[in-house]
């Protein structure tokens, strides 16, 4: 398996933790706590409707453009370059008017001894990952909603294990980057990477690097070994 800069995730606070957090109501088909989310999984995801009311609801994690015909390439896009992603074509109309928050407890990022590292707020409270998110309508007429964080170049925090890193947006950006209304060309101020201090990291379970895995364990850097996946910088 290829594994991107934050190619594997944890999400495991209570959804109406989540919905009280980000002021949003809770949507139907949000799975139970995950320690190793995985490209193409159903992951939470803070959206704003055309109504302006704000959702939390699962979507599937690598965006598929409308223009895509095949669902197999959704891994491909899991994450957009904080750099480019007003411009690319798989990328931008979702940036300029469908943005979301895809809350996290931390992120694994691996050395280059081969140990997965888990990469969470030093306070605790969870991750607000910049995302975008797309409706794609399957040849049989299913609609799915897919999404892909954005990520930029690594802070103090990171740098040690990967030269790129999530967006995490601020509380006090959180209404602008879900608001429908505003385009997303006047908010590429927020794409910047995390302040240095923000986020802390630890040694994981080399469990974590197979996604056959899962459970409070993976936290745990004793427990055994798995196999290691690949990563594109």
């Amino acid at each position: 398996m290829l594994v991107r800069v934050c190619g594997r995730y944890v999400a495991t606070t209570p959804p109406d933790l989540l919905a009280a957090h980000f002021g949003a109501v809770v949507t139907e088909g949000l799975g139970p706590p995950r320690w190793n989310v995985a490209p193409t999984d159903p992951v939470p995801a803070v959206c704003e409707d055309r109504s302006g009311e704000r959702r939390l609801g699962p979507l599937r994690w690598g965006l598929l453009p409308s223009f895509v015909t095949d669902a197999g390439t959704a891994a491909r896009r899991i994450n957009a370059r904080a750099e480019t992603v007003a411009t690319t074509p798989a990328f931008r109309s979702a940036f300029e008017r469908r943005r979301c928050l895809l809350p996290a407890d931390g992120f694994y990022e691996w050395d280059t001894a081969r140990q997965p590292w888990f990469i969470h707020r030093v306070d605790g409270e969870p991750l607000a990952m910049a995302g975008i998110w797309e409706t794609w309508r399957a040849p049989d007429g299913a609609r799915v909603g897919t999404c892909a964080v954005i990520t930029t170049v690594a802070n103090d925090d990171v740098a040690p294990l990967h030269d790129r890193c999530p967006v995490i947006i601020g509380a006090a950006d959180v209404d602008a980057w879900l608001d429908r209304a505003v385009p997303g060309h006047v908010l590429t101020g927020l794409l910047r990477p995390p302040p240095d201090g923000l986020l802390a990291r630890r040694q994981a379970s080399r469990r974590v690097n197979s996604v056959r895995n899962d459970g409070p364990e993976l936290l745990d850097p004793g427990s055994s070994d798995g196999p290691v996946p690949l990563r594109l910088l």
